[in-house]
């Protein structure tokens, strides 16, 4: 049965995001050193599913059926797959010491103002090569951490750095999930899709590696007590993952035999030895550090199942529609656009899914103000990256978050790029020498 769109839908997630960040600040105001770790965000999405849930009953929609499609949406499986994996490899490979022989070699080789811009620019190339801003986070994230703190430097900065360059890759590279996306729902070419959105996120990327190089933290040397004496071998487990992820392996596989290759090279060379009964636990000691950001993944697909079931998201492409038909004009069709794309991804928090919902209308809304198929395809993108990677509930944003133990909301804060990248944007539909000269 079709629904009609209803703006109330949306209200479920709007409570989530209130429920949450309210009591994190609430907690923090009171004084509490983990202020939005108190009302954890598994537990604060459960009013919502509940009010999700009357509303798509009392508008005839089968709650049940909406709610478990969600949360078993195979997209939202894959991302719990690859936070146990990440979440596996993270704790072994720390365990056999090889967070702090990466960062005895990149601290002691680095300049300090460049660990920061080092770090967004090494993310930025992985994720250009392999197209996938998740399994280069899950390959980088750990090593982020450990050069951000052995150097003095905020850790949620640090990992924030990795997240605006892994970003930036997925939202340039010609085999990004959201780039085929964009493109064949756009009918636009790649390479000019490419060419599009190189001019506005090279400006962003620039200004966020002068940003990072100016910041004071980065300069400090780095902390009393890093380890210089641990074996160079041990860097290898990473540098496998790193280089399968260049390959474009699967990112399950390329995590799997980092579990393997971290178990078999800390045996060889860890200086304490490194048996198989500690290789298991520290395996599901990494599984369980990823619970609460796998459960919540599978909550937040359920809550999205329920607003796209109710006709939140149909209520969404409705209204920004309608404004974008309201005025005539190449800047309204954009600006139509990039709202669509943004506001279908909060509330779906994936930016591939987002776009190819998205998609379809945002292509409508082209062709009636002479917006160009490269440029709706470049915003479509761009704004849906935008916002993937400053949404706490993100997936980006989260495994970050999980592997740092930072909150997502500092994190989102700080990954300048996508803050950026949207401003920059914005500037680049609303300058009107560019318009007239389209």
């Amino acid at each position: 049965m079709k629904v009609s769109p209803s703006g109330i839908a949306l209200l479920p997630l709007l409570l989530f995001v209130a429920l949450f960040f309210g009591a994190g600040v609430y907690f923090t105001h009171r004084g509490e050193p983990n202020g939005f770790y108190i009302l954890h965000a598994p537990v604060a999405i459960i009013p919502a599913l509940a009010l999700g849930a009357w509303w798509a009953r009392r508008r005839g929609v089968d709650a049940g059926r909406a709610l478990y499609a969600g949360m078993g949406d195979a997209n939202i499986m894959l991302m719990c797959l690859i936070f146990l994996l990440a979440g596996g490899f993270a704790a072994v490979s720390r365990a056999i010491g090889a967070v702090d022989a990466v960062v005895a070699l990149g601290v002691g080789h680095l300049s300090p103002s460049l660990i920061l811009p080092g770090l967004f620019v090494m993310a930025a190339l992985i994720s250009l090569a392999t197209g996938s801003s998740m399994s280069t986070l899950a390959a980088l994230g750990p090593i982020a951490l450990g050069i951000a703190e052995a150097a003095g430097i905020s850790p949620a900065l640090g990992v924030a750095s990795a997240v605006g360059g892994a970003m930036f890759g997925d939202n340039l590279s010609v085999i990004s999930d959201t780039t085929i996306a964009a493109t064949r729902t756009q009918g636009a070419e790649m390479k000019d899709k490419f060419r599009e959105n190189f001019k506005i996120a090279l400006p962003a990327a620039v200004l966020t590696i002068v940003l990072l190089a100016l910041q004071p933290g980065a300069a400090q040397p780095p902390a009393a007590g890093t380890s210089v004496a641990a074996s160079a071998w041990l860097v290898l487990p990473y540098a496998l993952v790193l280089l399968l992820a260049v390959l474009g392996v699967n990112v399950l596989i390329v995590l799997g035999f980092g579990i393997i290759a971290a178990g078999v090279i800390g045996a060889l060379y860890a200086s304490n030895g490194y048996g198989a009964e500690e290789w298991m636990n520290d395996i599901w000691t990494g599984f369980s550090g990823m619970s609460e950001i796998v459960l919540l993944s599978i909550l937040v697909g359920g809550l999205a199942g329920l607003t796209r079931a109710s006709g939140g998201l149909a209520w969404i492409s409705q209204k920004i529609a309608h404004l974008a038909r309201g005025k005539s004009g190449q800047r309204s069709g954009e600006l139509g656009i990039a709202g669509l794309s943004a506001a279908t991804d909060v509330f779906i928090a994936n930016n591939t899914v987002a776009i190819l919902v998205s998609g379809p209308l945002a292509r409508d809304i082209a062709v009636q103000h002479g917006v160009s198929p490269r440029r709706a395809a470049s915003i479509l993108d761009i704004y849906s990256c935008v916002v993937q990677g400053l949404i706490p509930w993100g997936a980006q944003i989260l495994l970050a978050a999980s592997q740092s133990g930072q909150s997502p909301l500092e994190i989102a804060g700080k990954v300048w790029y996508c803050w950026l990248l949207g401003l920059i944007a914005l500037g680049f539909m609303l300058w009107p020498r560019r318009v007239a000269a389209a």
